[in-house]
């Protein structure tokens, strides 16, 4: 059955790919991006692969932009917008910090309550928080990040029990690392302000931890978003691929039996 889906933060990476996919299914999309030239550049990709899609700019940190998502009847609704940035937690500057929670979690919620509201009225829908394996882990160097991606699983955690009486669900989506370009740029920020004789936390370290991380292909999430967005029923939490979950279930496991 076709949907209308409305996805956040379609300009790049996951999310672009995702709107492709699911007008590629037949689904009615609304999908914005931050920028007039991402926009741009989706409405000119839709049109080459002759497929429908609505674009236009919404950066939610924007409260006109955010007022557009009333003009707008859709069945579901992806939070998928967000910034990235590394850092140790006890030297990142605070400036940075704020502004990933301005975008990741504060904006985030407020284009959600946007979207809450008016599927609360029609009394159907559902709301996908785009989270993150970071929001279920806790990586050294990742912890900006991570912060705010716990925070969106505690926020969707808590609408989910909130907006089921008015027939609302929702779910959140937690990719592993792919290879979007999305980590390596965050991976980078912090050497904007990082200064070796300066920061106790050793470069290498920091290099060393980037270099662990193992990337998958994008496709392979895209193409698990396009069947999870529109789905009726599947689990609250969707993680993927199948070896972060494990990886992730383990984890939480020998948290329980951590000391210090």
């Amino acid at each position: 059955m076709s949907k209308t889906i409305f996805i956040t933060g379609a300009g790049t990476r996951l999310g672009r790919g995702a709107a492709l996919g699911l007008a590629r299914n037949g689904h009615r999309v609304i999908a914005t991006t931050e920028l007039t030239s991402q926009k741009t550049d989706l409405m000119r990709e839709a049109e080459e692969k002759g497929l429908d899609i609505e674009v236009f700019k919404l950066d939610i940190t924007n409260n006109l932009d955010l007022e557009q998502i009333y003009k707008y009847d859709f069945d579901i609704f992806v939070a998928n917008a967000a910034i990235n940035e590394g850092g140790p937690l006890g030297e990142v500057p605070m400036e940075r910090f704020r502004s990933l929670f301005e975008v990741n979690v504060f904006a985030t919620l407020e284009s959600v309550q946007y979207a809450a509201r008016k599927l609360v009225k029609k009394g159907s829908g559902k709301i996908v928080f785009m989270s993150s394996m970071a929001g279920i882990s806790a990586t050294p160097y990742v912890g900006p990040y991570t912060a705010t991606k716990h925070a969106i699983e505690g926020i969707a955690q808590t609408m989910k029990s909130e907006l089921a009486e008015f027939g609302v669900k929702v779910a959140t989506i937690n990719p592993g690392p792919y290879a979007t370009g999305f980590n390596k740029r965050a991976a980078e920020e912090k050497w904007k302000w990082y200064e070796e004789e300066k920061h106790f936390t050793r470069k290498e370290d920091m290099k060393e931890q980037e270099a662990q991380l193992k990337e998958f292909d994008p496709q392979d999430m895209i193409d698990v978003m396009v069947e999870i967005i529109p789905a009726d029923h599947h689990k609250f939490r969707t993680v993927h691929p199948e070896e972060t979950e494990k990886q992730l279930k383990e984890t939480e496991q020998e948290r329980w039996g951590m000391e210090i």
